[in-house]
């Protein structure tokens, strides 16, 4: 696709801040589009369909894959994840930067679909920081943040797969610096 210069994929271990860094980068810059993703797990406290995710039971998840309506999906704790292909192509179409939040077997897939995607891999300050980030939530039991790290572990070993890496230390300059990447990259003015 002539656009896929204007994609943008955030990714890295569970507890990174990909989420938080690409909140802020948006609060800061409003033009660059997130779409949101699809999922199978139930909402958190506070959480909207359509805002943070799209809410489907599996048969609506499977139904959509069936029908090649999701760009990139993954199974992870007992459910699906997936970007809805309709989310991306409206906006490239519409010749709009647009930031994925994926995990990095997603970000693999994106690379194979959209070849001029810029993907950017968030690495914590540390293990330890990581471990403190996860811990910190408290919605999640020992054995699942044990799974979380060791998922963590193989996931920061694809780092070097990624066209740039940023340390998240702190939200707010890790977002000026992705923004300077999509800047650079998408060649707008920074």
């Amino acid at each position: 696709m002539a656009n896929d210069k204007f994609l943008f994929v955030v990714s890295g271990a569970a507890g990174t801040g990909k989420d938080s860094v690409v909140k802020a980068l948006r609060e800061a810059h409003p033009e660059i589009e997130k779409t949101v993703s699809a999922t199978t797990r139930t909402p958190r406290p506070g959480e909207q369909e359509g805002v943070d995710y799209y809410y489907r039971t599996r048969e609506q998840f499977q139904q959509l894959l069936e029908n090649d309506q999701v760009v990139e999906h993954n199974f992870y704790n007992g459910n699906y994840y997936g970007t809805l292909k309709s989310e991306v192509e409206k906006r490239l179409e519409a010749g709009k930067v647009v930031v994925l939040v994926i995990d990095v077997h997603g970000a693999a897939n994106i690379r194979r679909m959209f070849p001029g995607a810029t993907t950017v891999f968030l690495l914590p300050p540390s293990v330890e920081e990581l471990e403190h980030r996860l811990r910190g939530r408290g919605t999640e039991t020992e054995e699942s943040i044990q799974e979380r790290l060791a998922t963590a572990r193989q996931e920061l070993a694809e780092q070097d797969k990624f066209t740039v890496k940023l340390v998240n230390n702190q939200i707010e300059p890790c977002a000026a610096e992705l923004y300077q990447v999509i800047c650079q990259r998408a060649g707008l003015q920074g």
